[in-house]
């Protein structure tokens, strides 16, 4: 049985990944973000979850206009960085949580939320931005996905989510 421990919320600006990037956290303009982050990141570190499931919006990464689910849900046993055009950061690659994944797919399917259920998934700036932010090593915990759609119409309200 799972136990929910907590939740954090963050803006993903690709700014903030460019920021962490070139090591502007003594920089005027970028210090009080790095400070921002600091009691969550500690928080982070000293709860030590066994799973984090990152709720995100897909920036055409891995859904385009022509299939664009409401709900998705990562199931992989690892989770690839996505290249949005400006290569690769430097970061391993995602630890996956497949049987905790497929038990949550399989508990919202019955419970009729649909859902797309997705083996491989690639993780964009949606969750690359603010997590190096919040973890002193790479990564904090395996990760299920479950990106939400934000960008094609019609939007999922905010009930809905």
């Amino acid at each position: 049985m799972a136990k929910i421990i907590g939740g954090l919320g963050s803006s993903h600006a690709p700014s903030l990944a460019h920021a962490f990037d070139k090591k502007l956290q003594d920089d005027p303009d970028w210090k009080p973000v790095f400070d921002g982050y600091r009691p969550a990141k500690q928080w982070l570190e000293d709860a030590r979850p066994d799973v984090i499931v990152i709720f995100y919006n897909d920036h055409m990464n891995r859904f385009f206009f022509d299939a664009y689910p409401t709900f998705a849900l990562g199931v992989g046993a690892s989770h690839p960085l996505a290249d949005e055009g400006w290569g690769r950061r430097s970061f391993p690659d995602f630890e996956g949580h497949p049987e905790l994944a497929w038990h949550l797919a399989d508990s919202l399917i019955s419970e009729e939320f649909d859902l797309t259920v997705c083996q491989e998934m690639e993780i964009d700036h949606g969750i690359l931005s603010p997590l190096p932010y919040l973890s002193s090593h790479f990564w904090p915990a395996p990760i299920i996905p479950f990106p939400i759609n934000v960008i094609r119409h019609p939007l999922p309200t905010a009930r809905r989510c």
